[in-house]
């Protein structure tokens, strides 16, 4: 199975959230319209990174003859969920720049947290199924 297109949006995601920090780093207040465009556009990679999985990879492996990968196939869609769910409230309420420049420590509360959490589990998968599913 060929997975370049996600290992790419990977790619852009881990981009966008370095991005992000360095923003952060640099100020909230005056960078607030490029963190929420950041934050736009990384959701966009986001969700069609998650509805190809959804759609494309996860169904994949669960027909395929591999019970291992089926099941951890299943396993890190499981995972997904919350970390998606716990992501797309991070990007509504940060999307605009007013909400920044009005809560900037809230908003680098948050962001630590659910960044870390969606950099780890890229960095897992990149790791741990991604070589699997091309040994495939």
């Amino acid at each position: 199975m060929n997975i370049d297109k996600f290992k790419h949006q990977h790619h852009s995601i881990l981009g966008s959230i370095d991005q992000l920090r360095h923003l952060t780093h640099s100020g909230i207040e005056a960078n607030a319209d490029d963190i929420a465009a950041t934050i736009v556009k990384m959701s966009s990679i986001i969700k069609l990174h998650l509805a190809v999985e959804d759609r494309a990879l996860y169904p994949a492996l669960e027909q395929s003859d591999n019970t291992q990968m089926a099941h951890m196939g299943r396993q890190y869609q499981d995972e997904m969920g919350a970390i998606s769910q716990l992501y797309d409230g991070f990007s509504r309420r940060w999307n605009h720049p007013a909400s920044l420049r009005e809560n900037g420590e809230s908003f680098r509360t948050e962001a630590n947290h659910v960044l870390r959490k969606v950099h780890e589990r890229i960095l897992r998968e990149n790791r741990e199924f991604y070589p699997l599913i091309e040994a495939m």
